[in-house]
């Protein structure tokens, strides 16, 4: 399987352990989506990727899993809670990238929907139910992670459309602190700027979330 980055593993690791396998299997199958465009493969190939993956989440609200392991994760432990149907968005918001021109501010909306949709259904597989901040949030996490595997030129107008959403919320809920800890290192990146994924200082700003919610 496609590995999670530092951020995630950790956030993942506060996760209540009953709700841990569904989460994970979401947030792996977003990483396995990304790692179809890594490596600049030619923008035809990986469409067909991408139409490959969107059809097969549809595929398992009435067939079985192909003997992929993301997909049968996913449909074990996300499926039964969060339709592959509705899974099945993420790939236009990740088809984005494939642009070959410069990205435009639509561009950025668009993609945002990548982190909307992973908060929305991190949230119902936490137990809890997403909101407009919550969602807002995601949108924010996911264009600072555009921005971290993005080139120079296009580093300032990504992290302009994240800061439009990065406003600061009320203090995030228990089950959702997970997800919020994903925000917290979001603006911390927008306002000192890209830190390394993993580092002393991220995981205590983590821990901080934890504990405070804030």
């Amino acid at each position: 399987m496609t590995p999670l980055d530092p951020d995630r593993t950790l956030a993942l690791s506060y996760v209540p352990a009953k709700h841990r396998p569904a989460v994970e299997a979401l947030w792996r199958l977003d990483a396995a989506l990304g790692a179809v465009l890594a490596g600049g493969r030619e923008p035809l190939i990986g469409q067909i990727k991408l139409v490959w993956w969107r059809d097969a989440l549809e595929k398992l609200d009435r067939e079985r899993a192909p003997a992929e392991p993301v997909l049968r994760a996913v449909a074990e432990h996300v499926v039964p809670i969060v339709p592959g149907a509705a899974l099945a968005e993420f790939e236009q918001a990740w088809t984005v990238l494939l642009n070959q021109e410069p990205l435009s501010s639509s561009d950025f909306d668009d993609y945002a929907a990548r982190g909307r949709l992973l908060f929305r259904f991190s949230a119902t597989l936490l137990g809890d139910v997403s909101t407009a901040e919550v969602e807002d949030a995601g949108e924010a996490w996911a264009l600072v992670d555009l921005a971290r595997h993005s080139g120079e030129p296009d580093k300032m107008a990504v992290f302009n459309a994240a800061r439009e959403r990065a406003r600061p919320r009320n203090r995030w809920p228990v089950p959702l602190r997970p997800l919020g800890m994903l925000h917290a290192l979001a603006r911390r990146d927008i306002e000192y700027g890209l830190g390394t994924q993993g580092s002393p200082g991220r995981m205590l700003r983590m821990l901080r979330h934890r504990f405070t919610g804030r």
